[in-house]
């Protein structure tokens, strides 16, 4: 049954996308991880990987064949894992990738709890605006804020939180209090990216406003901080202008409006989690959702 084994390394390959990277995450020698898969297309009798001097590629039958083997080994994966835990707490490193702003407010006193209760798992944070690829890299879990795009991930939802509009008073001063939506299409307002308009609710009416600005923006910390240096009007949620509403640098616009809850989820690139990953997302679950 030595092939199972083989199967496994096989896996390690594609995910590594070269046969030394694979070599040395599960410390065998380069040839001797070669070798084991030359064996291995000997015993199918299809080759499975182009081989070339700077990378690997997937064959045809390849790409079938490592669909197949990546569930077998994430089944016998959690196996293994699902009878330690008989024996012991969830242990390893958790590698999760997170949106910057919000780790920081929301996700950081979560972490030093979880640290707490669970002593045998050690973690690897990676804070970035980017939407790391699941497949090809190395994380457990992505948390991910907003809609999420179509794909072959599996989503947990975390919580909903809603959003808020703010501005400096000294902007305020400048510009002019608005009084209804309609009067934001007159004023700056700092959203993502080339986000142009915002959707608002009063708990019984909707409506959609254009929005305008000078600034293209990917960090909601930029945003934030753009807003209490009088630069315009932004919607945010509120945990994240927290210190800037108690120290009087911004506050409420247009109170009695809203926009849309912001769905939180944690995104996974398989059902079959190690108990560390799975552990981390009841936990948030659990407690996010009491935001």
């Amino acid at each position: 049954m030595e092939f199972l084994n083989d199967m496994a390394l096989f896996v390690e390959v594609v995910k590594a996308k070269s046969f030394r990277g694979a070599a040395d995450i599960i410390g065998m020698p380069n040839s001797t991880l070669s070798r084991r898969i030359s064996a291995l297309e000997r015993m199918i009798g299809l080759r499975l990987l182009h081989r070339t001097t700077r990378k690997i590629e997937l064959t045809e039958a390849g790409r079938i064949y490592y669909e197949r083997c990546k569930r077998i080994v994430d089944e016998a994966r959690l196996a293994h894992e699902q009878l330690g835990e008989m024996l012991a707490q969830p242990s390893g490193v958790l590698r999760v990738s997170l949106p910057l702003d919000f780790a920081v407010i929301y996700i950081a006193p979560l972490v030093a709890k979880f640290a707490s209760l669970y002593p045998g798992i050690t973690f690897d944070l990676e804070l970035a605006s980017r939407r790391v690829d699941l497949v090809s890299e190395p994380f457990d879990v992505a948390i991910r804020i907003g809609e999420l795009e179509n794909s072959q991930l599996i989503a947990r939802p975390l919580t909903m939180l809603p959003e808020y509009l703010y501005a400096s008073p000294r902007y305020l001063d400048r510009a002019g209090e608005p009084v209804e939506p309609a009067d934001l299409e007159r004023h700056e307002c700092l959203g993502m990216l080339k986000a142009d308009a915002w959707t608002l609710h009063d708990g019984t009416h909707t409506t959609k406003v254009s929005i305008g600005s000078r600034f293209t923006l990917n960090s909601i910390g930029m945003i934030r901080h753009l807003a209490a240096l009088d630069m315009g009007i932004i919607m945010m949620m509120e945990e994240i202008v927290a210190d800037d509403l108690a120290s009087g640098r911004l506050r409420r616009v247009l109170p009695q409006w809203h926009g849309a809850p912001v769905s939180v989820y944690a995104v996974t690139e398989t059902r079959l989690l190690p108990a560390k990953a799975q552990r981390f997302i009841e936990f948030l679950q659990e407690h996010l959702g009491k935001v």
